[in-house]
């Protein structure tokens, strides 16, 4: 299958196949018959292997000691397929189960060697059970695809099968945030509201996810919402595929906290990991300073540096102790109810869509409105301003409108059209176009990916066993060395693109049972039109602009 995000702990993995026997194994099995196997796809995240590639070998080095090429996705725009592909899509899932064969994702894309242009024409990528498929059905089923599709009027294309599986991912008042002028902001933002906020069910909080945006019910109600995975806000193992709309105050309440069982325990690490590291720069510092004056002409600025530290650790470790005090007990940490929850469903009419959506009433007692920042999503953390103007903005052709919010918090506001997703105007670093998303997830933090352009295609199995096929936006990672673009627990992140115009709303992604090399989406638009048939006045909380002291509603449209 080919795996998407779920709410439970993810670690980043390094790109060797041979990271175990059993990648070994697998990658000898497949050799037997295609030989390059292990090398096609070498430097996704889940280390995909090739049962199968139609078109020339991809090129490989060769002799004794030579190392594999590394390669990584790309994004393909402006194919003459595109505009047919929905419709040619469905047909060619069609004919997998025609042929038995036991797929579970279909994606659009192009290789490149890492940094590099693209070498490979459009590839049309599907994943399949591991050891389900044989190298000569494969072949058939190419064969048959590819015929299809030359018909059909089209070619330079490939078609490549690969291994893969699909799963679905899940007190006191929050702390107001500002980045700026906060002691330990990087320690204070898990407890702040600001997008995507860390969430889980009271009653099951090792099921864990993320809360994509914040709106407002509209008609007079001063009701405010958070919307999330219907799968975050009540997970399948636990609760019964059949929806809620708690429209009665005698159903009992189905309570929401922010930060999990593991979100809050990795919060108090990081802070005492800090604190450990400053001790320990404490005591290198120190020893220099037991030296003679004359040994060292940076006596002052070593103890600068000590001073500097001693005085962090105490900033740590006050607010650590707040902590403690008030949000330790997951019932002090409850910040609303589920209100409104979507049955999960796949191929939903028109466009054959995933619906997995969940609205949180918000209790306004657990918020300082007055410090609320809105639907702004942090993108600070694991980027620097300077290393999130490289990669957004990497061509020197596209930077005219460059600008990184100051305080490291990007507004979402409005809606990308279909259009600009299938031929955006943003240049990559090779000069090819692409469009460039970033989210702040529970498990991975702030990352930046780039939308596929065509869509993409899931298997999924019902609670009868029967097959459905959904469509998906699809996002790759940006590059090799900076780690998957989500991981298991960033279901329910709002992904936006460098402007913070909103893409869509996280919902999983596909690579191997732990390793995410393809991150699947409902788009927002799709998403707000279903929420109005609930909440017809509903709305995007406004823009809040605390500097100027105003509010602004921007429309999504």
């Amino acid at each position: 299958m080919a795996l998407v995000a779920s709410p439970t702990a993810y670690k980043f993995a390094g790109l060797r196949l041979d990271d175990d026997e059993e990648s070994v194994s697998d990658a000898d099995r497949l050799s037997a018959f295609y030989p390059n196997a292990g090398y096609d796809f070498y430097g996704t995240r889940s280390g995909a292997l090739c049962v199968y590639k139609t078109g020339l070998a991809w090129p490989v080095r060769t002799g004794p000691e030579s190392q594999r090429i590394i390669r990584e996705a790309r994004g393909v725009h402006g194919h003459p397929m595109q505009p047919t592909w929905p419709e040619l899509g469905r047909r060619v899932c069609d004919m997998l189960d025609g042929k038995n064969v036991l797929w579970a994702s279909m994606d659009c894309l192009a290789f490149a060697e890492a940094g590099q242009k693209r070498f490979s024409p459009l590839l049309i990528w599907i994943g399949v059970e591991p050891k389900s498929l044989s190298y000569e059905l494969a072949n058939t089923v190419a064969d048959a695809i590819t015929y299809f599709i030359n018909v059909a009027g089209f070619s330079g294309f490939e078609i490549g099968f690969r291994e893969s599986v699909v799963s679905h991912s899940r007190g006191p008042k929050m702390l107001s945030f500002d980045p700026l002028n906060d002691s330990v902001p990087e320690f204070r933002e898990p407890f702040a509201p600001t997008l995507g906020i860390f969430i889980a069910p009271l009653k099951t909080p090792h099921y864990e996810g993320t809360g994509a945006l914040y709106l407002r019910e509209g008609g007079g109600s001063k009701r405010r919402f958070l919307l999330t995975c219907a799968h975050v806000a009540r997970p399948p193992p636990v609760h019964p595929n059949t929806g809620l709309a708690r429209k009665k105050t005698t159903l009992p309440r189905e309570h929401v906290i922010v930060l999990g069982s593991s979100a809050y325990t990795n919060a108090l690490k990081r802070m005492m990991g800090a604190i450990a590291d400053q001790h320990r720069s404490i005591k290198d510092w120190e020893a220099v300073l037991g030296e003679s004056e004359k040994v060292t002409d940076r006596r002052k600025e070593h103890l600068d540096l000590v001073k500097k530290a001693k005085a962090k650790i105490v900033e740590i470790d006050t607010f650590h102790n707040e902590i403690l005090k008030l949000w330790t007990i997951p019932e002090q940490r409850v910040i609303g109810e589920v209100v409104h929850v979507e049955p999960i469903a796949v191929n939903v009419a028109p466009h054959g869509l995933t619906r997995d959506w969940a609205l949180i009433e918000l209790y306004d007692d657990q918020f300082d409105w007055s410090t609320f920042k809105g639907n702004k999503v942090y993108i600070g953390g694991n980027l620097s301003s300077l290393d999130y103007g490289k990669i957004m903005f990497p061509h020197p052709e596209d930077q005219a409108n460059y600008e990184y919010p100051e305080d490291g918090l990007l507004q979402a506001f409005g809606v990308i059209q279909p259009e600009e997703i299938r031929n955006p105007k943003q240049l990559d670093a090779n000069g090819e176009e692409c469009l460039l998303v970033v989210k702040h997830g529970l498990t991975t933090g702030t990352t930046i990916g780039r939308v596929t352009g065509m869509e993409s295609f899931t298997r999924n199995f019902n609670e009868y066993g029967t097959k459905e096929t959904s469509m998906e936006i699809a996002v790759l990672p940006y590059g090799n060395i900076n780690g998957p673009f989500s991981g298991p627990g960033d279901s329910g992140s709002i992904v936006l693109d460098r402007k913070g115009r909103i893409l869509g709303m996280l919902n999983g992604g596909a690579g191997s049972s732990d390793k995410i090399d393809i991150t699947y989406l409902t788009p927002y638009s799709y998403i707000e039109k279903d929420i109005k048939k609930y909440f017809p006045e509903s709305f995007l909380y406004e823009v809040v602009d605390r500097v100027r002291g105003i509010t602004l509603k921007l429309l999504t449209t």
